[in-house]
């Protein structure tokens, strides 16, 4: 069954999507941060697909060696140019290279090379070299997409290969580079790369498409119930919550007893919510297990009590908080996990599901 809450195009996001798409277009490098769900991924997607740039996405969570990195850039770049012209160029540049474009196994090609442990330096530097030089002999514009670039980390231990990243990323001219990140890391910051941070939608924002999309669907909010405005609440403006919680109603709609369109009210919006966080109570437990003990604290505490100040003696005192460098960095690391806001937004939880699971379950 088609589902109708999968948006089709981007949600609210008029003003970052043109900001993106004025760096592409200027063939710009630039960073997008975020916390998981807020809609990084679709907003850079939809402005490469408006200036028709192709688009190789890099996720350094899947990589966990230099040589399933390397496995994952050929592969990305044998599926963004994938047309027989553009495989003849590709094969053309690997006469010069220690790899070969095998096309015998459909239904895609694919760049392959013999196995050398330890000796991927000298395919690293080659394949960095292919983006611009498909993009010149195309004449197109390339956005390669890093996703949690810090965990280049984990196995780059000597940050070689980072820093040759960081030097692609500012010399190649006919590819853009985009960091998904949930916050600028300082050396972002340093290289003076554009940051564009997506915040929690608005209300305003939100409620527009939700109405519609639920109309869609052949449903909307009871009026008398607040049933939206319980809805909104629960969301926080965060479109991947926003989107599962409707989707989650949709599929409640065959036990709705009003005739079509279905009226959705202020009941079955909470119990919708109910189950939701229910289904995911075991990944919010491990979360919470897999959190040190301070940051758990300071997370249980936030939301039961978001605040302008967890440093201040006051709040310290009421939530039997750890003082000075422990709190911070436990703030820290949290919003670096993409867990809370900082004081941007002020200190709260940044997941809606997870803060309704925590508040149901503290109290």
């Amino acid at each position: 069954m088609l589902n109708p809450f999968v948006p089709q195009s981007l949600i609210c996001r008029d003003v970052e999507l043109e900001q993106v798409c004025t760096l592409l277009q200027q063939d710009s490098d630039f960073v997008v941060t975020g916390v998981t769900g807020i809609g990084r991924r679709t907003l850079i997607r939809s402005a490469a697909t408006q200036v028709e740039a192709r688009c190789l996405e890099i996720d350094f969570l899947r990589c966990r060696s230099a040589g399933q990195f390397l496995r994952f850039w050929a592969d990305g770049l044998t599926q963004a140019f994938s047309s027989p012209t553009e495989l003849a160029h590709m094969q053309q540049w690997s006469l010069e290279q220690p790899l070969t474009l095998d096309q015998t196994l459909p239904p895609q090609a694919r760049l392959v090379w013999p196995p050398a442990p330890g000796k991927e330096w000298l395919l690293f530097e080659g394949l960095l070299s292919l983006p611009q030089h498909l993009a010149e002999g195309l004449d197109c514009q390339v956005v390669i997409v890093f996703h949690n670039f810090s965990h280049i980390r984990s196995w780059d231990r000597q940050g070689k290969w980072e820093s040759h990243l960081r030097q692609e990323i500012q010399r190649h001219s006919q590819v853009s580079y985009a960091l998904v990140s949930t916050v600028a890391e300082p050396w972002m910051v340093a290289s003076q790369l554009p940051v564009i941070s997506l915040s929690p939608l608005g209300d305003r924002e939100l409620q527009p498409w939700m109405i519609s999309t639920m109309a869609a669907a052949g449903f909307k909010f009871d009026p008398e119930s607040q049933a939206l405005e319980l809805f909104l609440s629960y969301v926080q403006g965060h479109p991947k919550d926003a989107i599962t919680l409707a989707q989650r109603l949709w599929l409640n709609g065959s036990a709705m007893t009003s005739q079509p369109p279905g009226l959705i009210q202020a009941h079955q919006v909470h119990s919708a919510m109910l189950t939701l966080v229910q289904d995911m109570a075991v990944t919010f437990e491990a979360l919470l297990l897999l959190l040190p003990p301070t940051q758990a604290r300071v997370l249980e505490s936030l939301a039961l009590d978001p605040t302008h100040s967890p440093q201040s003696n006051a709040y310290i005192k009421k939530h039997q908080l750890s003082r000075g460098g422990g709190l911070q960095g436990a703030l820290t690391s949290l919003e670096q996990k993409g867990l809370i806001y900082g004081p941007h937004l002020h200190y709260r939880i940044a997941l809606p599901l997870l803060d309704f699971w925590l508040k149901q379950r503290l109290q």
